[in-house]
């Protein structure tokens, strides 16, 4: 197994700090498409959405995502809390960067995609709601669909590629904000 390449760990870095900058961007775009009223109110759900699920995701995102593969539908809980997910590179993922960096980028995706649907509650949804619905879905709907993509799941074994997110990022994204618009109306 080769070892850790500066110029791919560098790449990693610079795409995950370009993915989480697309946060606060989706934050500013969608304020500008409210009403003024509400313009802190949905910049903030963005905002709390890179806060809530980064700690969602090192606790226990990652290794429901990329953890040990469950029976083709989840990854078990051996990397919880980032446990093993250090400096060096992983046997499966990114072998030629450290690992950490490789669970860093994967989070800016976890943490955009929860974005995303806030254009669709925009001025629809409680704070505390949109709170409770960000945890869930990111647990319970993104961690899943991201281990069964790009985690070794039954997607990737019937032979899915989704490198550029469309799968994990937008259409679970577009499919939760379809809901949430059919339910809030």
């Amino acid at each position: 197994m080769p070892g850790i390449d500066t110029g791919d760990t560098a790449w990693l870095l610079t795409s995950a700090a370009l993915v989480m900058f697309m946060t606060p961007g989706l934050a500013l775009f969608y304020g500008g498409l409210v009403r003024s009223k509400n313009v802190l109110g949905t910049i903030m759900q963005s905002f709390f959405a890179l806060a809530l699920v980064s700690v969602l995701w090192v606790l226990v995102g990652y290794t429901l995502a990329f953890g040990p593969d469950r029976a083709n539908l989840i990854g078990g809980l051996d990397l919880w809390g980032f446990r093993g997910v250090g400096q060096a590179p992983s046997d499966v993922y990114a072998t030629t960067a450290p690992h950490v960096g490789f669970a860093l980028y994967q989070m800016m995706f976890a943490v955009i995609t929860p974005a995303l649907i806030t254009g669709a509650v925009a001025e629809r949804m409680r704070f505390s709601g949109y709170v409770i619905f960000l945890g869930l879905w990111s647990l319970l709907i993104y961690a899943p669909l991201a281990h069964w993509v790009w985690g070794g799941g039954w997607l990737a074994d019937l032979g899915a590629l989704d490198f550029a997110g469309g799968t994990v990022v937008h259409i679970s994204a577009g499919a939760a904000a379809l809901a949430a618009i059919l339910y809030l109306g």
